[in-house]
């Protein structure tokens, strides 16, 4: 038991006090994230080398991988340009000379010597009258060692700590933990068939085959996510803890005479949304709901019987939108339809003037407005609500966790609504909103016009133009959108905000690029998207009206620009992101997207939404000069497929889902292990294991669950999520 609490307490040792780790290498573990024994033990190896596959240099096949054991014969330093170093390392087996060339690694010309055994993994190439492998994995062995059937785990790395010097180092600090506390009460353990976290971890960090990685790597995903579900789970019940959640009126007037005044019937799918959300409302609890839908399947309209019901109900309701140029479009049709069944509402933005911006503060206040429609600008400190039962955030990928929880904050408990036009797959939801319940709408309203979207080399764009030109001499009309970001003129908004968290998108290699990014207010990334506009008004489009619509015009500006882009006065709309939504012209058919690597998928299907909203077929052409292969692949994606649903699947297939318990959306993750998207079984495991856990030790504080509790409490500890749960 002694041994057992020990190795227990040294998790949290701090890394200096591992075997071979010196102040400078414990410096540079810092740079890297890792600073206890417990960030060396889940600083897990982000690839396997299997020398299993083991060749001569006469049989390795050209083109292939594999592992070639033989002895170091000669090593040498090159140069052969000024800011290039190279070293080429020649070894020899029984059948042949294998030609090895590592760039900048010049420590190796120290550390390998002539005679030296050695195991090299990679692929084999010819050049030069060898065979050759560039920057392989490079495994000394000791004397009379085989490489035979040997796994390598490659840990991530510095310049001042190698691979293998890394492995030392957490093979010391396993030494430390073995044998430590599990938190995992036995019967789950037993109930999965999982292997004890001591043994996890040696497996996962130190494998005798593949297959022990996998069942490493199971155990230690299950252990996350259930973790992560049981913080998100009391973080739910701590919102509500001293609160009085409002029990909303779902079947009031308001309501019914909604269903009245549209100018359409809702489709089955609108209807068991709205159901959906009346039942969160009505119950006595703080609902937390979210409304996933495609671009185009009329989310808007059922987010109005919710808002309608706020009005049945006597309270408020906040709706926020990311742009001011989406808050008016919800502001004119939604407005429209309140003003019939009697409800009261105003509009709130960053450009508001003064006069009537106090008068809507001081009636929002006094609860004379029912609804608030706006940007950023509700965050403001000034904006107070009388009693706020609903706060609907749409298109809520483009706010930062700390925005969303700050508008909620401005309630006792208010019901939370979020809608995205972002699809994401219910295994994320469950990963993310542990207690969020959730609706979809897969179809749009009505059949939707035919629309293909096409990748172009940037040399072949001439494409794209002859495509424009024909639709503009059937009298329709183009979007040439350019990943050139503009100041939104609402300076309060921006204020209100805060700096913008990063948006889903930033995460690529190659980031997609957000309208409020602060660090776009400088440059003359306008004056560019200016000159594209002269260019094609002077040359390719010059028989038709070509206008230009950015993020630093005035609100006035932009309305005009889009009046007469609407009224088809305009033929040629070059844009940046500020039409990515809130943007509806029917008649738009072809969009061309300049530079289209420079864009997230969510960003890119966002964008392409702008066309296609009629009944014509409409086509998108995404322009790209990137020879990346991963960039090409997100576009070829693009191409592949229309639906949002299946393109969020393949999205976060290549980037991680984000520090779900802080303010990145996107990237780093508290996560490690798990795969949204792989992991979809094990995801749903544990939110049903951690709802019966919480249904049954609310505080987690019987016996069995004491450990779990400790481990959930330290992994997120509550000043580092606090309201990040929404």
């Amino acid at each position: 038991m002694a041994d057992r609490l020990t190795a227990t307490l040294a998790l949290d040792k701090p890394a200096s006090r591992v075997k071979l780790v010196s102040p400078a290498r414990a410096q540079a573990l810092s740079q890297l994230g890792v600073r206890t024994v417990r960030d060396l033990a889940t600083h897990y190896p982000r690839r396997y080398v299997d020398l299993s596959k083991r060749e001569t240099v006469a049989t390795a096949r050209i083109g292939g991988s594999c592992t070639i054991q033989g002895q170091v014969h000669e090593v040498k330093l090159k140069r052969p340009r000024p800011q290039l170093t190279l070293v080429e390392i020649s070894v020899v087996d029984e059948t042949g000379v294998l030609m090895v060339t590592c760039f900048r690694q010049q420590w190796l010309k120290d550390q390998l010597k002539p005679g030296m055994p050695i195991a090299v993994a990679g692929k084999v190439e010819f050049n030069y009258g060898f065979k050759r492998m560039v920057n392989p994995y490079l495994e000394p062995l000791e004397a009379g060692q085989s490489a035979e059937g040997m796994i390598i785990p490659v840990h991530p790395a510095c310049e001042k700590i190698s691979v293998a010097w890394m492995r030392r180092i957490v093979e010391n600090a396993l030494d430390m933990v073995r044998g430590c506390y599990d938190p995992l009460p036995l019967d789950l353990r037993a109930k999965y068939r999982l292997m004890s976290r001591t043994q996890a971890l040696s497996c996962i960090h130190f494998p005798q085959s593949m297959d022990e990685v996998a069942q490493a790597r199971r155990r230690l995903v299950y252990e996350e996510l259930l973790l992560l579900e049981l913080a998100l789970m009391e973080q739910a019940q701590n919102r509500s803890a001293g609160a009085t959640p409002t029990a909303h009126v779902v079947d009031g007037p308001c309501a019914a005479a909604l269903e009245c005044v549209l100018p359409f019937s809702l489709t089955d799918e609108q209807v068991a949304a709205r159901n959906d959300i009346f039942a969160q409302m009505a119950a006595p609890r703080a609902a937390n709901h979210m409304l996933l839908g495609d671009v185009g399947t009329g989310k808007t309209a059922v987010a109005a019987f919710a808002l309608a019901a706020v009005a049945d109900t006597g309270t408020q309701a906040a709706l926020m939108a990311p742009t001011e140029v989406l808050a008016r479009q919800h502001a004119k049709s939604l407005g429209a339809w309140f003003d019939q069944i009697g409800v009261a509402w105003g509009l709130l933005t960053g450009a508001t003037p003064d006069e009537e911006r106090q008068r809507i503060v001081r009636e929002t206040l006094t609860g004379k407005l029912q609804v608030l429609i706006g940007t950023h600008a509700l965050l403001e400190d000034d904006v107070r609500f009388d009693k706020l039962s609903l706060a609907v955030v749409d298109e809520q990928q483009r706010f930062g966790v700390e925005q969303r929880a700050a508008l909620l904050m401005k309630g006792g408990a208010p019901d939370a609504l979020f809608l995205t036009a972002t699809p994401i797959p219910r295994t994320l939801a469950l990963a993310v909103f542990g207690d969020m319940t959730l609706s979809y709408i897969h179809r749009r309203p009505h059949d939707a016009a035919r629309r293909t979207t096409h990748v172009l080399a940037k040399a072949d764009q001439g494409q794209a133009y002859d495509a424009a030109r024909a639709a503009l001499g059937r009298g329709e009309q183009v979007y040439v959108v350019c990943p050139l970001i503009g100041q939104d003129g609402a300076a309060r908004d921006s204020r209100a905000g805060g700096r913008r968290r990063e948006t889903d998108e930033e995460a690529y290699e190659y980031a997609a690029i957000s309208i409020e990014s602060d660090g776009d207010f400088s440059g003359d990334n306008v004056t560019a998207a200016t000159k594209e506009a002269a260019y094609l008004q002077e040359t390719v489009f010059a028989d038709w009206r070509v206008e230009l619509l950015h993020g630093r015009m005035k609100a006035a500006e932009k309305d005009e620009v889009m009046a007469r882009f609407r009224a088809n006065e305009t033929q040629v709309l070059v844009a940046t992101t500020v039409i990515e939504v809130g943007v509806d012209v029917p008649n738009a058919t072809v969009m061309i997207v300049a530079d289209a690597d420079r864009f997230g998928l969510a960003q890119l299907h966002q964008l392409r939404g702008r066309v296609g909203r009629g009944e014509k077929p409409a086509q998108v052409f995404l322009l790209s000069a990137s020879k990346s292969e991963a960039s090409l692949a997100r576009l070829a994606a693009m191409e592949r497929t229309d639906d949002g649903f299946e393109l969020a699947k393949y999205d976060l297939s290549l980037r991680r889902e984000g520090d779900i318990l802080g303010n990145r959306q996107s990237g780093a993750s508290v996560l490690k292990l798990v795969n949204v998207v792989r992991d979809e079984r094990i995801i749903e495991a544990a939110h049903a294991d951690a709802a019966a856990i919480m249904a049954a030790d609310p505080a987690l504080s019987d016996l069995d669950h004491q450990a779990l509790a400790l481990e959930v409490r330290r992994t997120f500890p509550a000043d580092a999520a606090g309201a990040a749960a929404h």
